[in-house]
């Protein structure tokens, strides 16, 4: 059986009697959807940069990905988080803090990153690895974008597992809140989207969007063409708004599917506006 998000490690021990230990670890599937998550955190949060590393239970480097204009040292920093969080079971944040209230003792460990921005990645209750974030707006905002990438590989950890994946209400709930992935794998995305403005013109070169609207309306434009369009990722492109295409006004109940590459903008929206999008990669 290929599992595509966890490997399981068997190790073996010879004691007084023969012992299995089943072990999770975190594969390169794994490293891409917490950095995938974080990704889509920094472009919801405008974030001006950022560079997201991954690194395995033992602080050695799995995938590391650098956002357009993260200034040169960010890679090194974001791994230094992820090993830091990683080789002590906690956030940076926390080791930052005892310095600022005095210990800095501390900062005489060797290999030691203590600066807010790498956080753990556990799956029931067991370390398989820590993610790291440099160079975002703020400190603060390296860490909302590590939690983003953590939590969606908690997430979609049964993806791999199981064939059905059970996400409940409470959850559900809670991320709809600010706009949340619910579930980000290699071949599709659940997003629980929020809205209560206006957002950018989107064009999605790769991504199929299905979207259905749980709670609100909004003034919804398909193709045309995208003004002052920049590539803000790869295989993303936003804008200011739409010149052209069609316009709609979608409601509760609506479902409105957009072809990969057509541009989409959401011109107006009440608040609050709710709606799931799925997306599906070609």
């Amino acid at each position: 059986m290929k599992y595509s998000l966890l490997v399981f490690v068997l190790l073996f021990a010879v004691t007084s009697g023969a012992q299995v230990v089943e072990k999770k670890g975190l594969s390169l599937q794994g490293a891409k959807i917490v950095i995938a998550a974080a990704q889509e955190e920094a472009k919801k949060l405008n974030a001006p940069g950022g560079v997201i590393a991954v690194v395995d239970e033992g602080g050695n480097l799995v995938a590391v990905e650098r956002l357009d204009n993260t200034f040169a040292a960010g890679a090194n920093i974001s791994i230094g988080k992820a090993r830091t969080s990683a080789i002590f079971k906690r956030p940076t944040k926390v080791f930052e803090d005892v310095i600022k209230n005095g210990r800095t003792s501390m900062v005489a460990l060797a290999d030691f990153t203590p600066l807010q921005g790498g956080v753990p990645i556990m799956i029931d209750g067991q370390l398989i690895g820590a993610v790291g974030v440099s160079g975002a707006a703020s400190a603060e905002q390296d860490e909302q974008l590590a939690i983003a990438g953590a939590n969606a590989l908690m997430n979609s950890k049964d993806m791999s597992m199981a064939s059905v994946t059970y996400l409940d209400n409470k959850k559900v709930s809670a991320a709809f809140v600010k706009g949340m992935p619910l579930i980000e794998v290699e071949n599709y995305k659940v997003h629980a989207s929020h809205r209560d403005s206006a957002g950018m013109a989107e064009v999605h070169e790769k991504d199929t969007d299905i979207i259905y609207v749980l709670e609100g309306t909004a003034t919804f434009v398909t193709g045309g063409k995208v003004v002052e369009g920049k590539t803000t990722a790869q295989d993303e492109i936003r804008g200011a708004s739409i010149d052209g295409g069609d316009t709609r006004k979608i409601v509760k109940g609506d479902v409105i599917i957009v072809p990969s590459g057509t541009p989409h903008w959401f011109k107006q929206a009440t608040n609050p506006f709710n709606y799931y999008v799925v997306k599906v990669a070609r």
